[in-house]
């Protein structure tokens, strides 16, 4: 995913390299300061988001609301129809994105949820309007719940001793939550984030036969989780 991203900035810059070159040279004569040209702005990275990013609905959220109003600035649609309407599609945008979400993702949701009966909520750590630096050295891991407002966890699995399947359920509001998991491991993810999302920063190892999975149940508005 984070090569498609690198090759579609890069189209984009090359282009844009043409375009500046062709206009010094009197070739052509492309305006790029068109009216709304300041929408790219919203438009191109939101489009790139799609194909980087795990969690989706910010990106589209962003780019339909970037198109209209590039399409309100040449005057194709209208400013104040359009503001009495982005905040409903916003929300049924978000509304869509939580209904099917588990449709994508039916078994991992379906083992999450297993996991979940199981668990006995004995690692639950909240970090508020401040920040938690948990470690597991040496010891059995069998799951967590951390929970990040305007705040931060980070939560280190490197020495862990993680003997069968486990999950950690994650909600980060405004706030970050790092977990940095074994190389022995697998690592599976289910999000539903608003204007957020998991970054996966784990390189992918060759696989292995009979490792253990941490599934990551990620809950995001305005903040994030990054997997290393």
């Amino acid at each position: 995913m984070k090569k498609i991203g690198n090759i579609l900035w890069g189209i984009v810059f090359i282009a844009l390299g043409i375009i500046i070159a062709l206009n010094a040279l009197g070739v052509a004569k492309i305006n790029v300061f068109f009216d709304g040209w300041w929408t790219l702005f919203i438009i191109i990275p939101c489009f790139i988001g799609l194909f980087k990013e795990r969690e989706k609905t910010g990106n589209i959220i962003g780019l339909l609301i970037g198109i209209v109003l590039l399409l309100c600035c040449q005057n194709i649609l209208d400013f104040n129809m359009i503001w009495k309407l982005i905040i409903p599609a916003i929300l049924v945008i978000i509304g869509l994105s939580f209904i099917f979400k588990d449709t994508f993702d039916k078994k991992v949701a379906e083992e999450i949820k297993k996991l979940n009966k199981n668990n006995t909520k004995e690692n639950e750590y909240c970090a508020t309007f401040s920040g938690q630096d948990i470690k597991f050295d040496s010891e059995k891991f069998t799951g967590a719940d951390l929970t990040a407002v305007f705040g931060g966890v980070k939560c280190n699995l490197t020495n862990a001793i993680i003997e069968s399947d486990v999950v950690i359920n994650t909600t980060s509001i405004f706030g970050g939550i790092d977990i940095i998991v074994p190389e022995n491991v697998k690592v599976k993810v289910k999000s539903s984030s608003i204007f957020g999302g998991v970054e996966e920063k784990k390189k992918a190892k060759v696989e292995i036969e009979n490792v253990h999975t941490i599934y990551i149940n990620a809950n995001c508005i305005f903040g994030g989780v990054e997997i290393k």
